[in-house]
Formats: structure tokens, C-alpha cells, sequence
């Protein structure tokens, strides 16, 4: 099965991991993930970029990617 993008109502596949973390809820090292495909990658990493939670992107690999 192939992962999805995260984005609202998006069906495609994700290419792109975006690696996050909520400083008022997450312990430091603590990871949660946004799929996102090739269209959705610059507005769901504004949208997270903009609140100061985006830790870093990285390439998708299926299956790879789970919270932490």
C-alpha cells in the first residue's frame, strides 16, 4: 500500500516526510510526521513552519515513516 498525502481531500502519494514537533505538548526529541506529495509540500511546511513546529523534511520512504 502506498502512503498518502496528508493534505486535505489529497489522494496522492506522498513523497515527502515533514518531521514536526509541538514544543507545548512534545518532549524535544519527540517526532510527529505530515506525508505530503509534490503539490502539498510548501503550504503544509508553511502551515507548520509558520507556528515554529517544523523540525525537518525528508524523502518518503512507504511505510518508514510513523510518529515517534
Amino acid at each position: 500500500m502506498t502512503d498518502i498525502c496528508s493534505a486535505r481531500g489529497c489522494t496522492a502519494p506522498a513523497v515527502w516526510a515533514l518531521r514536526w514537533n509541538n514544543p507545548k505538548l512534545h518532549t524535544p526529541e519527540r517526532r510527529k510526521v505530515w506525508l505530503a506529495c509534490e503539490d502539498h509540500k510548501a503550504s503544509l511546511s508553511d502551515f507548520l513552519g509558520a507556528r515554529g513546529f517544523l523540525k525537518e523534511v525528508v524523502e518518503h520512504v512507504d511505510g518508514a515513516d510513523e510518529s515517534v
